[in-house]
Parts: C-alpha cells; structure tokens; sequence
C-alpha cells in the first residue's frame, strides 16, 4: 500500500511538472548555443539587426578544440557571429568578423554594441598577438558600421591605458552616453567613463563597484530600475540603481548550478535583454567543470583539456520580487526576442 502511495505521488508530481511545462510558450533549447566551429563561445552580447530584422549575438569565439599550450586558446580570438530569425529559439552561425587592424593575429574579447543615429557602435577588447598564459595590453577600441558585418576601425578609446576590458554603455536621461567597463590595474573593480559623442571619453575618477574583484558589468534598466551585474566567478552579482551612478549591493544570480543540459556549474560573463516586460540573462557556462575555476590542470603536454575548455551559451530568466531580482535558472519560461523598432 506505502509503495502504491509513494507511486502515486511521483505520478501527481509528474503531471505536475509536465503542465507547468505545457502551460510555457516558447522555451528556449537548452543549450542555446554552442559555437560549431571552436566550441568556444563565451561573453555573449545580442543586437538586433534592424535592416535584417534578426537578432544577432557576438561573442568571443575562444579555441576550445584546439590543443594549445596554457591559456592560449583564450587569445587569437575573432568574434564569432549567430543570428536568429525566430526570436531568439535558433541560432545559426554566420562566421566571424574581420576586425584586423594591425599585423599578424590578434585577440578580441567581450563586445558591447549601441545603435545611434543610424549607425551601430562596437566597442571591444583588443590585445596584440596572442599569449600562452595570462597577459597581454589590453585596450578598448571602437567600430562603426551600418549592418553589423562591415565594420570600420574607428581607433583606441581616450581611456586609462591599462589593462581596462569589458565595457557594457548606456544613454542616460543626462543625454550622455555612459561607460562602465573593468579595471585590472585598480584591482578588478569596475570603473565608468562619460561621453557625448561615442567618440571622445572622459574618466570619471571615482569607481561605479569596488569592493570584491569582478568582471563582466552589464547595465540594464528594468522595472523602473537601473540594474548592474558583474561576474564574481560564483555566478552574477546584482546591483540596483535610481540613478546608475550610486549602486546598492545586492545577492547573487546563478550562483547554483542548474539541472538543464549543459547548464552547469554557474553561470559566467552574461549579457540582459529586456523584451516585452520580460529580461532575459544570456551567459555562458563551462558544463566539463564541476566549479567555475576547475579547470583540471596541465598535462603533460602544457594544455588544458578539450572537456574543461569547451562552453556553451545559456539563457534564463530574471525576475523582479519587489527588492532585487532573483533567477530560476531550472524553472519554465517563455523566451521571446520581439524584433526592435
């Protein structure tokens, strides 16, 4: 009788689980996206292509299948490029872009993306050469173009010339453009800069969030908020703003790992689309490692494995409790990139 009782309720649970299911339109795969090439994708950041009414992501397209020696499947990289035509479900990968400079081969990592007046805005890491263990002259530079594919160097950014990456922009109600973006040299805090133009910088000298080191700032308005997160390397920390200039600390999102196929251990370098009411977190995970920074070590040969290089991009939802946002990243959604007048 216990057995037929305890059946009974793994049935009601079932059913249960298959109706939440059923009752969410449009959940995403899970993963969303694995770059089909390098298997490398990392530091997502999405755009919609306003001429070709598709939503296009960019992101670092890390070596993951190339043995190599240390960290340098991390460096030489391009930036891959997906696109999607059904809001944001499928992805297919369209290639790389040709941001090429200077001589030999180079490294770009962690694009973000405007569109003023007309023309779309790039602003990315770029690192001469390619390195085997951390390292490398990090600066942040600037592309114009007018698809998303054609892009022209514009130059360096007028900004501390030190090692600074990861720049995440937004207009405030200032009629400014603002920067954020991390700072190595100042101990991995995030510091912001202001412009009028996209072209000429001014750094502002107080830091956006100090305190803990991070990576990865993502600035996003939602529910009459602004918000910010940064990447810990134990998932994302949130922070909340009236103003975008004074920041409160808040909890952490994606801090556990989740039980979708691939999504696992935390959640790593995110991008925050905010569509119809909803935002959505785009981020990356490396589901061959058991924590974020197990990365197996070297063997006898100096490289890492293909399993522990290897990432996959992930999306989940963020959700407004009435004091901070809070993610699920194991609970249904509904996942729908409306296209962007």
């Amino acid at each position: 009788m216990i057995k037929g009782i305890v059946c009974g309720l793994m049935m009601m649970v079932g059913f249960t689980a298959q109706a939440q299911d059923a009752a969410v339109k449009n959940q995403p795969p899970s993963p969303l996206f694995r770059d089909p090439i390098y298997d490398g994708a990392a530091d997502p950041v999405l755009v919609y292509n306003k001429a070709e009414k598709e939503w296009t992501m960019l992101y670092t397209q890390r070596r993951a299948n190339v043995q190599s020696p240390g960290v340098a499947f991390c460096y030489g990289t391009a930036i891959g490029v997906a696109t999607s035509k059904d809001h944001g479900h499928t992805w297919v990968y369209r290639g790389a872009l040709n941001l090429e400079h200077e001589r030999g081969q180079n490294t770009f990592w962690a694009p973000d993306v405007v569109f003023d007046k007309g023309i779309y805005h790039m602003f990315v890491v770029y690192i001469p050469g390619v390195y085997s263990q951390w390292g490398g002259d990090s600066h942040l530079v600037h592309y114009t173009s007018k698809n998303l594919w054609d892009w022209k160097y514009e130059g360096p950014l007028n900004l501390p010339d030190h090692n600074i990456i990861d720049p995440t922009l937004m207009k405030l109600p200032d009629g400014k453009w603002h920067m954020w973006y991390k700072d190595q040299k100042l101990g991995s805090i995030t510091m912001t800069a202001e412009s009028n133009d996209l072209v000429n910088w001014k750094a502002q000298d107080k830091p956006a969030i100090e305190g803990r080191a991070h990576e990865g700032p993502k600035i996003f308005r939602f529910k009459d908020y602004y918000w910010m997160i940064t990447d810990e390397w134990q998932g994302q920390r949130v922070y909340r703003s009236k103003d975008a200039k004074t920041w409160e600390h808040q909890g952490l999102v994606l801090d556990k790992p989740g039980h979708r196929p691939e999504d696992t251990p935390t959640g790593a370098h995110a991008d925050v689309v905010v569509s119809e009411g909803h935002a959505y977190i785009i981020y990356f995970t490396h589901p061959g490692r058991k924590k974020h920074f197990e990365d197996g070590g070297l063997d006898a040969d100096g490289a890492y494995s293909y399993s522990t290089k290897r990432t996959s991009i992930h999306a989940a939802e963020l959700e407004f409790n009435g004091e901070t946002l809070v993610c699920d990243r194991d609970k249904p959604f509904s996942f729908w990139l409306a296209d962007v007048k």
